[in-house]
Formats: structure tokens, C-alpha cells, sequence
């Protein structure tokens, strides 16, 4: 089946960089648009980016400037290369995507959104 993987979450100080991977697999017929949204403990889940099928990306005010999003659509993948962290950008990361997949079910393309497991990102001060 289609699924949603995140990688490269970790600790850093504040002001560093890390950059996060999403790689979509399975049966898929086309990938839309593609985002990061981040959760924090206690904190509803916000968007951070996203990216669409055509390359257009929208940021979040609160990381406008210091976050990038972008995707390599050979390898399914997405990226989010965050500099300048700070300790208030702490939060367990979740990839989602927009897609084009074979359900399993009734062997047919169906459209729908996909969400990773997410990664954590810890930014120490």
C-alpha cells in the first residue's frame, strides 16, 4: 500500500539546521501537492508548508524566511530544510500528500491524502 515516511528529524541548538525527508512508495499513480505540518505537546497541529504538484509553495508566517520546502518528483520525495531553528519550532513533524494511488480494494486509482508517522525535531537552547 501507499505509504508516507519522514526522516532526518533529531536534536540541534538553537540556530541550527537539519533537513527533513518525506518519501511516498507504494502504487502510485501521481503525486498533487505535498506539506509539513508540525504538532507540539498541548498544541493543535499547524501547517508549516506546502508544495504543489506545479512547484508553488506556501509557508507559514512563523518560519517564513527560514524554512524551504521542495521536492523531487523522480523520487517521490519531499524535503524541508529548516535553518535558523529555534527552540519554539520543537515539535513532532508529519509529511502529507495529495495523491493518485491504487486502492488495493477495488484495484482502482483513488485520490486522497496521506499522512507519515512523523519525526521528531527537538531544538535545544
Amino acid at each position: 500500500q501507499v505509504q508516507l515516511v519522514e526522516s532526518g528529524g533529531g536534536l540541534v541548538q538553537a540556530g541550527g539546521s537539519l533537513r527533513l525527508s518525506c518519501a511516498a512508495s507504494g502504487p502510485i499513480f501521481s503525486i498533487n501537492a505535498m506539506g509539513w505540518y508540525r504538532q507540539a505537546p498541548g498544541k493543535q497541529r499547524e501547517l508549516v508548508a506546502t508544495i504543489s504538484g506545479g512547484g508553488y509553495t506556501n509557508y507559514a508566517a512563523s518560519v517564513k524566511g527560514r524554512f524551504t520546502i521542495s521536492r523531487d518528483n523522480a523520487k517521490n520525495t519531499a524535503y524541508l530544510q529548516m535553518n535558523s531553528l529555534e527552540p519554539e519550532d520543537s515539535a513532532v513533524y508529519y509529511c502529507t500528500a495529495d495523491l493518485n494511488g491504487l486502492d488495493l480494494a477495488t484495484m482502482t486509482s483513488r485520490r486522497r491524502d496521506y499522512w507519515g508517522q512523523g519525526t521528531q525535531v527537538t531544538v535545544s537552547s
